[in-house]
């Protein structure tokens, strides 16, 4: 059996699946040589990498030269871009694409100046070469596949495995195309140089040039320069294969050649084939000899509507438009031009596209050559697509899915495999454009594809992320141990006993500081909630118990107040019974607010006896304060006093100040009788008798609440002459003055009615007379102490028992619980007598 090897020397040629056989109309430009176009005066180079694999070498204003790059990078698949003339850069920007899409990508507009001077170049031999500088020329020349793929041609010349056959491809299948036909013809020398630079590089055991029996000029003329080359002729040969299309396609013309077919998903080069185009190596051999970047190829303008059909050397970068013009274009109305044949070709949208590295033909169709596009109709199912699929897919169920967007669907059926040959569309009986749904359908999968690179890449970037903060967290923890550690050795154990004393100090610290708040709160919790505080406490503790006992004493009187206010009517009209003078009806109201201010008063000062209950250091210091009260004033001036214990005096001083005016004015208007007197005094000397009588023996609620209101009114007139007294006479405060305003209180009550006084004096006045009564109070406490001698028998009886009830309560304290109750009862009965003189009015 004959090998591989033996069965290509002798041409024996294998069978591929599928193909048609449409009409060629090759002859309409493969008649004239290659010839040139006028330069035009723009380009749009397109440079889709920058961004991703490349940058821009050059800036908008800068003067470029022919040949130079317009890119740098140094990617793998990197191919740079070169300016196809010298001229002027006028813009960087988006521009239109050549493609069916038409979709902008970036884009170098250069103006030409007609010079179209080359940059330096650096022409080669190839003995002096290493491959990989022959590989690196390739590259930096911008060398791409030219038979429309514009696959880097280096990456191919550099396999990872073993190359044993290269196939120069010159099939050129495609209707209308006549490029490779005409460059073979032309140029076959310069091919053959090329085709030894990849031998060279690959050192494969057979070189095929593949050309189809429709180009017999072509295949002569490979055929004579192989004799004329350097290669030896048992390695390469040229072979004509039957004219079929799509022969030309990559993996059908391996089938062809090799009856080897390539995988699903696999590329030629792990079957050890390698394969280029004719004008690939064209461009290879001025590369790597002459040191020309590929800024040109040949390009066919062919179709009926082209005044000078043919094929013609093209920059890269020149627009569809300007190239049209050169060969006198005559568009119908509704004139499609084809970048590329018939079959595998696309219409452009826009013709201010520019020529790129895979643009191989421009065919300008009349209506009579391709008929216009035929409306789509339902699919009959006649299998004839399947047939012509040289790729062996389904092309049915790739159109169904397309067309339901059962994108994954369609790539289980291989779709990736299809090739856009257009068989399936040319023989579909039903119109259907079968290409464009797989061209859609393979788009959206690459977006798919591409989007979950991106998502993985930065699933990557993220894990790695996190690996890197872990491994600097552990690092810091261990370099804080191994210094710690470090500093636990190093350290003396003097160095040791001081961190610790310095830990206990601290603790200390803290412990007196919780204790110290602590204290504090109870402190504050005894001033408030206890007013008696022992007597050799500090004067700031002295005077804070004594503002919360003035507190407590207002608080007391205002309640009385509000409990006697209906008692008033029936004081006023027993004191108006009494009185000799007859008194209108606003003096019985202003005595009736004066009564009930004097039995407050009177009730506060029952209270605060039995609530307080003095040491003997505090009769001491009353009196030294009566004896010598500038002593007293020093004395509290020097004990500083808070804002708010000030704000509290001045509260009580005031409210002393109106109970005094309204005393004033109760003088002028009451006069009781000497039976209010007796009753009075009654009331005075024996207090505990008349409670006892209240509580045993019930008396006539009306004379009972008139007699309790007649013993209060006179308590506190008897009070408030004793303030007057030590107003008048202040050196002599328990002298006749106070007696003479008990005896004849009608006097005085004359004398304060003869000199009215206004408001504002009638309040400084009180204000003095309460501070003097206070002065009084605490004299005839003094008195019966001292035993010192007072002019009225009345004063002294009334100061004598209430120095009894106070050493009574000082020595027998009696309890809260009990104090509260008697207080009840005692308000129980005001009440009730209140009540009962209402209902007798």
């Amino acid at each position: 059996m004959l090998t591989l090897l033996e069965q290509l020397d002798k041409g024996h040629l294998w069978r591929s699946p599928g193909g048609i056989h449409p009409p060629e109309l090759k002859t309409l430009s493969n008649q004239s040589v290659i010839s040139s176009l006028p330069l035009p005066s723009r380009f749009v180079v397109p440079v889709p990498l920058v961004g991703q694999l490349a940058t821009m070498s050059v800036k908008v204003g800068d003067h470029v030269l022919k040949g130079q790059a317009l890119t740098e990078g140094a990617g793998f698949t990197y191919l740079p871009v070169h300016a196809p003339t010298s001229g002027v850069v006028v813009a960087i920007e988006q521009h239109n694409s050549n493609h069916a899409s038409t979709l902008p990508v970036l884009s170098c507009i250069i103006e030409a100046d007609g010079q179209d001077t080359w940059c330096e170049l650096i022409p080669n031999q190839l003995e002096q070469l290493s491959k990989s500088a022959i590989l690196d020329k390739i590259k930096q020349a911008g060398i791409a596949g030219m038979g429309g793929a514009a696959f880097p041609s280096h990456v191919k010349l550099n396999p990872a495995s073993e190359i044993d056959l290269v196939i120069i491809n010159g099939v050129e299948c495609e209707p209308y195309i006549s490029a490779d036909d005409r460059l073979m013809r032309d140029y076959s020398d310069e091919i053959l140089t090329g085709i030894s630079i990849i031998h060279h590089l690959l050192n494969p055991q057979r070189i095929v040039i593949a050309i189809e029996d429709n180009k017999p000029e072509a295949a002569k003329a490979m055929q004579a320069a192989i004799t004329r080359s350097t290669l030896p002729n048992d390695i390469i040969r040229v072979t004509v294969i039957p004219t079929k299309y799509p022969s030309g396609g990559e993996k059908q013309l391996i089938q062809i050649i090799t009856g080897k077919e390539v995988p699903s998903g696999a590329i030629p080069a792990q079957l050890g084939i390698v394969m280029h185009n004719v004008g690939t190596a064209y461009a290879i051999q001025e590369a790597v000899l002459q040191g020309k970047p590929l800024i040109e190829r040949v390009v066919t303008f062919t179709g009926e509507r082209v005044g000078k059909p043919g094929n013609y050397w093209l920059r890269i970068g020149t627009t569809v438009a300007d190239a049209l013009n050169q060969v006198n274009f005559a568009p119908d109305n509704g004139q499609k031009v084809i970048v590329g044949g018939p079959m595998m070709g696309y219409a452009l949208a826009d013709l201010d596209v520019p020529i790129l590295k895979g643009t191989n033909c421009l065919l300008t169709p009349s209506q009579a050559e391709i008929a216009p596009d035929a409306d789509e109709k339902a699919c009959i199912r006649c299998g004839e697509c399947a047939v012509a699929c040289p790729a062996l897919l389904l092309p049915q169920q790739l159109f169904w899915h397309a067309k339901a967007e059962e994108y994954d669907k369609a790539a289980s059926f291989n779709l990736k495999d299809c090739i856009e040959c257009g068989c399936c569309s040319y023989v579909c009986p039903s119109d259907i454009p079968l290409v464009e749904y797989y061209r859609v359908a393979k788009s959206a999968l690459k977006n798919t594809a591409e989007e979950k690179l991106q998502a993985e890449r930065a699933k990557q970037r993220f894990e790695v992320r996190l690996q890197r903060l872990e491994d600097e967290k552990t690092a810091r923890e261990e370099k804080s141990k191994q210094a710690a550690a470090k500093r636990q050795a190093n350290m003396k154990s003097s160095d040791k006993d001081a961190v610790a004393a310095a830990m206990a100090r601290i603790a200390a610290k803290k412990a007196q500081t919780a204790d110290a708040t602590k204290d504090s709160v109870t402190t504050h919790t005894n001033i408030t909630d206890a007013p008696s505080v022992a007597v050799d406490s500090p004067d700031a503790k002295k005077t804070a118990v004594s503002a919360a006992i003035e507190r407590a004493k207002a608080k007391k009187a205002a309640i009385a107040a509000q409990s006697l206010a209906d008692k008033q009517a029936d004081v006023t009209e027993a004191t108006a019974d009494h009185s000799a003078d007859n008194i209108d009806d606003k003096k019985a109201k202003i005595a009736a607010a004066v009564a009930r201010a004097k039995a407050k008063k009177a009730a506060l000062a029952n209270e605060s006896a039995a609530t307080d209950n003095p040491a003997e250091p505090d009769s001491a210091v009353a009196a030294e304060a009566i004896n010598n009260p500038s002593a007293t004033n020093s004395s509290i001036n020097a004990a500083p006093i808070d804002d708010k214990k000030a704000k509290i005096a001045a509260a009580v001083a005031k409210a002393k100040a109106k109970k005094a005016a309204l005393a004033n004015e109760s003088a002028a208007t009451d006069n009781p009788a000497e039976s209010d007197s007796a009753v009075t005094a009654e009331a005075i000397n024996s207090p505990s008798a008349t409670d006892s009588s209240i509580n045993v023996a019930p008396v006539d609620d009306k004379k009972a609440k008139i007699a309790a209101a007649v013993a209060k009114a006179k308590a506190k007139k008897a009070a408030l002459a004793n303030e007057s007294a030590a107003t008048d006479n202040p050196a002599e405060p328990g002298s006749a003055v106070a007696a003479e305003a008990i005896n004849s209180p009608s006097a005085t009550d004359s004398s304060i009615n003869a000199a009215p006084v206004d408001d504002k004096k009638a309040k400084i006045a009180a204000a003095v007379a309460k501070a003097k009564a206070k002065k009084a109070a605490l004299a005839n406490e003094l008195t019966q102490t001292d035993e010192s001698a007072v002019s009225s028998t009345v004063v002294n009886q009334a100061i004598k028992t209430a120095s009894d009830v106070d050493m009574t309560n000082s020595e027998a304290p009696i309890d809260d619980k009990k104090a509260k109750i008697a207080a009840a009862v005692a308000k129980a009965k005001a009440k009730k007598l209140a009540n009962s003189a209402k209902q007798e009015e």
